[in-house]
């Protein structure tokens, strides 16, 4: 496993991280959410990322469970807030952060976090509150770092101009959606984030699984997929078309060619790109992990970018 610096801040974290969205104590068991992260710390995968809000909290819970079992300096821990964890408990005003941090280091079993981030951007709250509140938080030591996921250029720019006028603590992560078939933050974003010290954490990096493969056009999910789930089916849909699936057939004789699995291919994709810190996957066997850790450190050609880029001409999104 290699590792990069996040942004601006001292951690350095796995290039392949294990996220816990829609899984851990939901669609996965508690036993098989431990056998994944025993098999993350073998293959050296030092950072994992979570939510209050999945699972209503119970992901934190599985996930607090499993590190009491491993040296708090062993890990990097990232969660989120904005997302209602019942119908009062939404968004990032300052009463919100305070509570839901509190509830989430209680649920972790952690004395603080790595890296809190916000969860999507609120628009009924000044971002001059939000970020006043978050800065509380770093300085009385609950979390070490702060991020954000899926805020759009205007906004990351508020903020960094906020952090110039007000001296609030600067972010130093961001999350976005981004794979091989979804490209939006290539465009603003990214460089954004890359000239202002902020490091992209990226999820659904395998497309929620359609870059794996497994997903063949005119045919019904696998049984065991996520796809099959009555739990994570639906997030799934926007992905199931079958000119998208065909498309990603292409990538199978590329992947053959450069000695990879399909995963491993979209994995290494996201990774060739320097304001990627790391690449958040889901697993429900350890398997997975280990066939998703094996991207780390592979270095795709231009010719093989480009062959990508060829594959799935007409299907990329975002861009």
């Amino acid at each position: 496993m290699e590792y990069r610096k996040l942004g601006s801040s001292d951690l350095e974290v796995s290039e392949i991280s294990l996220g816990s969205w829609l899984t851990y104590g939901v669609g996965v068991e508690a036993d098989a959410a431990e056998a994944c992260m025993k098999r993350a710390f073998d293959v050296g995968i030092n950072f994992f990322d979570t939510a209050n809000v999945y699972g209503r909290g119970a992901a934190e819970t599985v996930l607090g469970r499993i590190l009491a079992d491993h040296d708090r300096d062993s890990y990097v821990l990232a969660t989120k807030v904005y997302f209602p964890m019942s119908d009062d408990d939404f968004g990032l005003s300052a009463a919100q952060i305070r509570k839901q941090v509190d509830d989430s280091l209680r649920r972790l079993g952690v004395d603080h976090i790595d890296l809190y981030q916000c969860h999507r951007y609120d628009r009924d709250t000044p971002l001059e509150e939000t970020m006043e509140a978050l800065t509380e938080v770093v300085r009385q030591g609950k979390a070490r770092y702060l991020g954000f996921s899926e805020w759009g250029p205007r906004h990351i720019q508020e903020s960094l101009d906020l952090v110039a006028a007000k001296g609030f603590e600067p972010f130093v992560s961001s999350q976005p959606q981004y794979s091989a078939l979804y490209r939006r933050p290539e465009a603003e974003v990214m460089p954004l984030c890359a000239a202002n010290g902020i490091s992209q954490i990226v999820w659904s990096p395998l497309a929620q699984g359609v870059l794996t493969g497994k997903y063949r056009p005119g045919s019904p999910p696998p049984e065991d997929s996520r796809a099959a789930s009555p739990e994570m089916g639906g997030m799934m849909d926007a992905w199931r078309d079958d000119r998208i699936l065909e498309a990603v057939q292409g990538l199978a004789p590329i992947a053959k060619e450069a000695g990879l699995s399909m995963a491993q291919l979209a994995l290494a994709w996201v990774l060739q790109h320097e304001n990627v810190a790391s690449a958040i996957i889901g697993a429900s066997r350890p398997s997975q992990v280990d066939d998703n850790a094996a991207a780390s450190g592979v270095a795709l050609g231009d010719d093989v970018m480009t062959t990508i880029d060829d594959a799935l001409d007409g299907v990329v999104q975002g861009v």
